[in-house]
C-alpha cells in the first residue's frame, strides 16, 4: 500500500516502508481515512479555496466545506467561519470544548489574515486600524497590521483575535479600502504552510495541545 501511494503521514504520502512515525502524535491514513484516532476525536485543518461555504449543509445546494472533506461517521463542524469569498485556514473537529476555547473572545486567540486591497494605504490609515475603528456593532480591539510582500497587489498582514463578520474586510471598509481576496494563514500556534488550497490534513496530537495550550495562555493576556 505504501508503494502504490495509498499511506499519508500527517498528510504526506509515505515514500518508503521504513518511514519512522511516532504513534502518539502521528495521523496516519490509508486512502485519505485516518487509522489511527484520538480518542474518538477528529482534527481536520482544510485550506478552504473562495466559493464555499462554511457550514456542514446548506438547504439551497451551496457548496459547503464538507465537498472538500473526506466522508466520515463522526458529527464534525467548523471551528469558526469564513466567508464564502474567504481562503485558506478553517479547522473542522468534533471537539466542542476545543471550538469553544478557540471561538470564545475571552480567549483572545489570534488569527492572522494576508489582505489584498486596491491601493497603497497611509500611515494615517494604518493606525487607524492598529487603534481600533468603529463598525455598526461596536468598536474592534486593536489590530496587528504590517504591509506585506506580495506578487501581486497591494497585501497587509492583519491580526486579530476577535471573530465578528466578515470583520477584516469591514475593517479595511471603514478606512477607506476594498479588500480583493482574503486569506487567513495561521490561527493560534497552527499554520497554514504550503497546504494546496482545497486540501486537508488531519492535525497531530501535538499540534492539537498546542492549540488547547494556546487558549490557555492567551485568557491572561
Amino acid at each position: 500500500m505504501v508503494l502504490a501511494g495509498k499511506v499519508q503521514i500527517n498528510g504526506q504520502t509515505a515514500i518508503s516502508p521504513g518511514d519512522p512515525i511516532d504513534p502518539d502524535n502521528d495521523v496516519i491514513e490509508v486512502d485519505g481515512k485516518p487509522v489511527l484516532r484520538n480518542e474518538g476525536k477528529v482534527y481536520i485543518l482544510l485550506n478552504k479555496t473562495p466559493g464555499y461555504l462554511s457550514t456542514t449543509a446548506d438547504p439551497r445546494g451551496h457548496k459547503t466545506i464538507m465537498d472538500l472533506l473526506p466522508p466520515t461517521d463522526k458529527r464534525i463542524y467548523p471551528v469558526g467561519r469564513l466567508d464564502k469569498d474567504t481562503e485558506g485556514l478553517i479547522i473542522v473537529t468534533n471537539d466542542g470544548d476545543l471550538t469553544h476555547r478557540l471561538t470564545h473572545p475571552s480567549h483572545n486567540v489570534d488569527k492572522v489574515y494576508l489582505a489584498w486591497i486596491e491601493r497603497k494605504p497611509t500611515d494615517e490609515e494604518l493606525d487607524r486600524l492598529r487603534r481600533g475603528v468603529m463598525l455598526d456593532d461596536g468598536m474592534t480591539a486593536p489590530a496587528t497590521v504590517k504591509r506585506e510582500k506580495c506578487s501581486t497587489g497591494v497585501c497587509l498582514r492583519i491580526t486579530i483575535h476577535e471573530g465578528r463578520k466578515r470583520q477584516v474586510r469591514r475593517m479595511c471598509a471603514a478606512v477607506g479600502h476594498k479588500v480583493r481576496r482574503l486569506k487567513r494563514i495561521q490561527e493560534g500556534p497552527l499554520h497554514l504552510g504550503d497546504l494546496a488550497p482545497g486540501k486537508y490534513r488531519y492535525l497531530s496530537r501535538k499540534e492539537v495541545e498546542a492549540l488547547k495550550h494556546a487558549t490557555d495562555r492567551s485568557t491572561d493576556k
